[in-house]
């Protein structure tokens, strides 16, 4: 069977689906990764075929928005350019590469091009989502920054602010460019984007527990809530032998990152810098992007272009991040307490999750400051409770999502086979 497996987004969204690629790939099964160039060198190492789609130009420029960690002006800017700007030349890839009756499309929840396609040629397609944000929900619905919306509040609120989110934020930035496209491919509009259209897939694959998301009753079926991947390359890609070095000389370091994508966290590595000195405890600084760590790194401090967390922080004292689920979830796995500066997308979801778990805290916006960052970590390290909790839930993590997410996809393929074995001939 062919898999197409489409990965929009940054090494938070590839990682999970080159981890599910390379798992159906270990079964026999053919996989391509429709990804950005960038990414390129993730997809080789893990043996898989690679589709690019855009250019590596067009990703650095996405991410380099200066509103990308808006709160709210985040989200229209991330559907036009990472939704919209995707929907044509992704479904040309899949009218390229899929073959009725031989491929299964595992798409991303930001790939609106293969729900067209499934529309259009009734094609195998699942919905792969990472982050229980993703999927409102009436019963449970999600954590969003300091607008009053959210578990807390009434569910007929939370039911009207969702109506005026469609109308205000999706409907201009999504639903209309949608439906422009849909009327050049003769399908009627779209009136109801989410949830109704946006996951009305062969099957809906949750990449996160159902003890961090449970399914909800609103939720669109199928569905099933299988488990974190927990894939970041750790099993193609070592720990550098300085880092390596650099781990096992001391006490256990304090690991800052504030995200894959993110250009724009001078103010953070500064922090992180003075919060080194001001708890004399030693830190690695993960980017890509140089230019934001200070020069002349006091000693004990590392800056690091990019390592596996899933190798690094099993040995590290605190992970000090952004939320993101794919940060969130190898925290969890590898035990560690967790302090979080949520800035947009899910991250506020995802720590509110984290914090109910008893794992984390949150420090957010003007508030991360050296000072309460400093003292967040002390609580965090010195609580017998939060160790209790990270080391419990780092043993609910060990049962992998990415087996049960391939199980998942290849039934929908089965699915694909039987409908065609029992179609009448001639």
């Amino acid at each position: 069977m062919h898999f197409i497996v489409t990965a929009i987004g940054s090494y938070g969204d590839v990682h999970p689906m080159v981890g599910v690629g390379k798992r159906l790939a270990e079964r026999g099964h053919r996989v391509t990764i429709v990804t950005n160039p960038y990414f390129a060198p993730v997809v080789e190492a893990a043996g898989l075929d690679l589709a690019s789609v855009l250019s590596t130009d067009d990703y650095l420029r996405l991410i380099e928005y200066p509103h990308i960690w808006h709160p709210t002006k985040s989200v229209p800017y991330l559907f036009r350019e990472a939704v919209v700007n995707l929907m044509r030349p992704l479904y040309a890839l899949l009218e390229e590469l899929y073959t009725p009756g031989e491929t299964v499309v595992a798409a991303h929840t930001l790939d609106a091009a293969s729900r067209v396609f499934r529309e259009r040629t009734g094609a195998r397609v699942a919905t792969v989502t990472f982050a229980p944000q993703a999927i409102w929900s009436r019963h449970e619905p999600p954590k969003l920054g300091a607008v009053p919306v959210g578990p807390d509040w009434p569910r007929w609120w939370n039911d009207i602010f969702f109506w005026f989110g469609n109308r205000l934020v999706i409907d201009p930035s999504l639903a209309k460019p949608l439906n422009s496209w849909r009327r050049e491919l003769d399908l009627p509009p779209v009136r109801r984007l989410f949830p109704d259209w946006w996951f009305a897939a062969d099957t809906n694959v949750c990449l996160f527990p159902e003890w961090f998301g449970p399914v909800q009753p609103d939720w669109p079926r199928p569905v099933e809530a299988v488990g974190f991947p927990l894939w970041d390359a750790g099993d193609t890609t070592a720990l550098p032998g300085d880092v390596q070095a650099f781990v096992a000389e001391g006490q256990p370091p304090l690991v800052f990152t504030p995200g894959t994508a993110n250009t724009q966290a001078a103010d953070f590595f500064r922090v992180a810098v003075e919060v080194c000195q001001r708890l004399d405890r030693r830190g690695l600084l993960l980017t890509k992007f140089a230019g934001q760590v200070p020069n002349d790194l006091p000693p004990g401090v590392k800056h690091v272009e990019f390592v596996p967390l899933s190798r690094l922080l099993p040995s590290c004292a605190a992970f000090v991040h952004h939320g993101g689920i794919g940060s969130c979830s190898q925290g969890l796995a590898a035990g560690v307490p967790q302090l979080v500066r949520p800035m947009a997308f899910d991250q506020y979801d995802n720590v509110a999750r984290l914090r109910r778990l008893g794992v984390a805290e949150q420090v957010v916006g003007q508030r991360f400051t050296a000072p309460r960052v400093a003292q967040a970590i002390e609580r965090l390290i010195d609580s017998p409770a939060v160790a209790e909790s990270c080391r419990e839930h780092a043993r609910r993590c060990q049962t992998n999502g990415l087996d049960r997410a391939c199980d998942l996809l290849e039934g929908v393929g089965q699915m694909r086979l039987n409908a065609m074995s029992l179609a009448p001939e001639g």
